[in-house]
């Protein structure tokens, strides 16, 4: 296992803020397409789910219309408009959203009060693994229910939605690679095109039936609520599901930055979203027949084939929310000690937040292709949503006011307000889900439970394994004076080290010395910072320390990266000889020495045979130093040391 696998990233100085520049338009119309997806796709299937429920339950009346209408536009003014776009999106962590920067922001501000800060990093990998199980749900649900469109406008092609639907999925996996800004510059302006229909299908509704206005009072969920307390708690159930998405909202936040999403958000999305769900419900009213499907009905015979494509392409997009806002918040893990090494592509110029992750790619991909083969239509597959996003919900919000109350030092009627607001929503969107579980709400909660013994093993796993290792490393400069004082044999060459920090002795060098009781001419530790920047200048890569002995061979050499940079060991080294005099070699006869523990299982107390088995399995799986160093593969050599756990 690498030493840079162990280790938790701890940055010199505090890196600079990410910068958007990509143009307040341009970002804004990116974040349409990739941020945006999931949350407006959901007029597709929010309103006929609401109604389909027990054998519908919910009847097409001016009662019970207002009333779900009123639940649907508060909610997503509430939980949206409100709580993630007004508050939430204000905590980042150096750019970065989702539930495990919130945690991050919790840790660093929660310093010294171990109880909370535990709270906060478990908070935080539970939340992150049920965004997984959303993850894995978006993708299959939102395609499935615009294809099946093709059933409303041609009953024959119904055979032909299970395939169409898988190839869509496909495709869009495989397009990942080209990266959050590619596939938002052209999935924009499709959502801007979605957004505008969405507005243009409902008017006409509301312009037949100008009464369904008044279902933007709340008055009539308390109606709802006084007439049908038992049909409102049943029909929260599904009502949440107008508001997937903003947990994604808020995880993508790092691909353009807060603005464009904030001005994108009210200037076009939430407008939109209210036009045409009170465009259905006018239907509803008009045609008490439509809530089999009233969002492909709003539009006109001829245009409804053009809308099953448009709705295919913007469910597409849909799903890119959830899978960007994946890659995110596993790289935040990652960074947190709860995910070994992954092998992580930037991929745009600008935005350290644009990233692919090809192993979460593949692993969701799978998942989701499971899911579409088991239950093969959208209705099915919503009795699994609603558990994990309100989960995550109440989840970010007890972190939120953690971060709110450290951070930014909020008095305690505030919080309250707030908490009291945010909760009760939520947990009566919770409640409303929690019958869900025996439907198939279960698999997410499955899911979820799967990802956090992962994380939680792996956090533990390292934070045992550092410790050994840090005992068996030892200080580097205390290393260093002992090498003066005992003078072991010197032999011709150049000897590179990496390792993360020079406060320790790097295993293959103690290794070498201890064992073959030789040490190279030049002997060269390197440690690596990725900075929050696209790119470091030449003239402030490289920093140089030698050591306290400015005569003996034996170097420290920290290098900067941004991180867009490639991280080419070689190549910088080549920039840093002749630097000092101890920096005289030829990087191209240099040999590379990476350390690495050997971890088997033993006797040791702290983590059980099974969770031990799990970790190691991991750790053998994490992403390998020497291709993401550019080693050159006949001239690098792999030592360390064997660690029981």
């Amino acid at each position: 296992m690498p030493e840079s696998a162990l280790v938790e990233e701890k940055p010199r100085h505090p890196a600079p803020r990410a910068a958007h520049r990509g143009g307040a338009v341009g970002l804004a119309v990116g974040a349409l397409g990739v941020v945006f997806g999931d949350i407006g796709t959901s007029p597709l299937y929010a309103l006929q789910t609401v109604f389909e429920l027990d054998d519908h339950a919910v009847k097409p009346t001016q009662g019970d219309v207002y009333g779900v209408i009123s639940l649907v536009f508060w909610s997503v003014t509430i939980i949206v408009s409100i709580k993630y776009v007004a508050f939430i999106l204000r905590a980042d962590n150096d750019g970065e959203g989702g539930v495990m920067a919130l945690a991050a922001l919790a840790r660093r501000f929660a310093h010294g009060r171990k109880r909370l800060v535990a709270v906060s990093l478990f908070l935080g990998v539970l939340g992150a693994s049920l965004f997984y199980g959303d993850s894995v749900i978006t993708p299959a649900i939102s395609v499935l229910s615009a294809v099946e469109g093709l059933e409303v406008a041609s009953p024959g092609l119904a055979d032909a939605v299970l395939p169409i639907g898988i190839a869509i999925v496909a495709a869009l996996f495989l397009v990942q690679r080209f990266g959050t800004h590619a596939v938002g510059r052209f999935f924009g302006p499709v959502m801007v095109f979605w957004f505008l229909v969405l507005a243009v299908t409902g008017i006409p509704e509301i312009v037949r039936e100008p009464a369904i206005l008044r279902a933007l009072s709340p008055s009539y969920i308390v109606e709802f609520v006084v007439d049908h307390p038992y049909l409102t708690f049943v029909a929260l159930g599904a009502v949440v599901l107008s508001i997937t998405g903003a947990e994604a909202l808020y995880a993508d936040m790092g691909h353009f930055g807060r603005p464009p999403i904030r001005r994108a958000w009210f200037f076009l999305v939430f407008p939109c979203l209210t036009l045409n769900y009170l465009g259905q419900g006018a239907l509803i009213l008009r045609s008490p027949s439509s809530i089999g499907n009233p969002f492909f009905l709003l539009a006109p015979h001829w245009a409804r084939i053009p809308m099953v494509v448009l709705a295919t392409m913007a469910t597409v997009i849909a799903s890119q929310a959830v899978i960007s806002g994946a890659f995110s918040v596993s790289r935040q893990a990652n960074r947190l000690g709860f995910l070994p090494n992954l092998t992580v592509r930037h991929t745009s110029q600008r935005e350290s937040g644009q990233i692919y992750v090809p192993a979460v790619n593949w692993l969701l991909f799978g998942s989701v292709l499971v899911l579409i083969l088991t239950f093969r239509t959208s209705t099915r597959l919503a009795t699994l949503y609603g558990f994990a996003v309100t989960g995550t919900f109440l989840i970010d919000t007890t972190l939120f006011l953690i971060v709110a109350a450290t951070m930014w030092k909020w008095s305690r009627g505030r919080l309250l307000a707030i908490g009291v607001l945010f909760g009760f929503v939520e947990l009566s969107y919770f409640g409303a889900n929690v019958t869900k579980i025996a439907k198939g709400g279960w698999l997410p909660l499955l899911i979820a439970a799967v990802l956090s013994t992962i994380m939680l093993t792996w956090q533990l796993g390292r934070r045992i394994v550092t410790a050994r290792r840090i005992d068996l490393e030892g200080p580097l400069q205390d290393f260093v004076d002992e090498l003066h004082e005992h003078q072991p044999a010197r032999v011709p060459g150049t000897a590179v080290f990496p390792h993360p920090t020079k406060e320790t002795t790097p295993l293959a060098l103690r290794a070498n010395v201890q064992y073959n009781h030789v040490l190279h001419e030049h002997v060269v530790l390197v440690s690596v910072h990725v900075e929050n920047v696209p790119y470091v200048a030449d003239d402030e890569r490289i920093e140089i320390d030698a050591l306290r002995y400015g005569d003996d061979g034996v170097v420290h050499v920290d290098l900067r990266f941004g991180f867009q940079d490639e991280q080419d060991l070689p190549a910088m080294l080549r920039q840093a000889v002749g630097m000092t005099g101890e920096l005289e070699f030829d990087p191209d006869e240099a040999y590379y020495f990476l350390s690495r523990l050997t971890i088997q299982p033993g006797n040791a107390s702290g983590m059980a045979g099974w969770r031990k088995r799990l970790f190691i399995g991991l750790a053998h799986n994490a992403a390998n130093p020497a291709a993401k160093f550019h080693l050159p593969v006949d001239r690098t050599v792999v030592m360390g040391a064997h660690v029981e756990l």
